[in-house]
């Protein structure tokens, strides 16, 4: 893995100002909408706080370069119309790592964190920047162990990245993202947001989303299954 020159700084974590890493930022901001540029950024920043929380050093680029990619699956140009979403952000972020000369190694352990990020229970079970992609995303998403990073910490990275009525967008992006494929949702939480979409994120420590509705049994399953398991 190439070494990454660092600049930028939020919530004192260092911004990857490599090529491919700057790359990815004006890709992604330019062809993504702005929840879903402002939640990846999210995602790299609290992946690297909980990494840090946990004693892992995940390379910076990489995790930039997944989090960066992790729902454009979502989303045109990158949505595609039969498998999950996932791997089409997975194929992508592979596609843009060999295309900007890292290696195949490095390129298959970022495929690997994009396709697994909505996978409880096996990403922390492998390599840094794989376990940071999904601790990132369940920081954001369902503000999963928010306790480990301090009030500073959390209001540094939404100041930088603004979550405004976060919950109903991640919500609307994932049931426009694969309403024209159910069939790749099938065994996934992804299948109950389809059929049940609703306007909040239960049980999320995050105080705007932390009102009470009726959520299908398999999501808050799935849930309370995070939590068992990030525990």
């Amino acid at each position: 893995m190439r070494v990454s020159g660092l600049r930028e700084k939020i919530a004192g974590v260092a911004i990857p100002d490599s090529g491919p890493a700057r790359a990815a930022t004006d890709l992604i901001r330019g062809t993504t909408p702005p929840p879903i540029f402002h939640h990846s950024r999210r995602v790299y920043l609290f992946g690297s706080l909980q990494a840090a929380a946990r004693g892992l050093r995940p390379g910076p680029e990489l995790l930039h370069v997944a989090a960066m990619f992790h729902d454009t699956g979502l989303v045109a140009p990158y949505r595609g119309d039969g498998q999950r979403f996932e791997t089409d952000g997975a194929d992508r972020a592979r596609a843009f790592l060999l295309a900007h000369g890292l290696s195949e190694g490095d390129a298959e352990k970022v495929w690997t964190a994009v396709a697994l990020h909505t996978t409880p229970g096996v990403p922390h079970k492998l390599a840094p920047e794989i376990a940071a992609t999904t601790a990132g995303v369940e920081s954001d998403v369902l503000g999963l162990h928010l306790a480990r990073l301090t009030r500073t910490q959390i209001d540094e990275v939404t100041a930088a990245h603004p979550r405004p009525d976060f919950e109903r967008r991640i919500l609307q992006a994932f049931a426009d993202g694969f309403r024209h494929r159910p069939d790749s949702t099938f065994g996934t939480v992804n299948a109950d947001v389809l059929e049940h979409f609703v306007d909040v994120i239960r049980n999320s420590a995050w105080p705007e989303q932390a009102r009470h509705r009726r959520w299908p049994p398999s999501i808050l399953q799935a849930m309370h299954f995070c939590i068992a398991c990030k525990t």
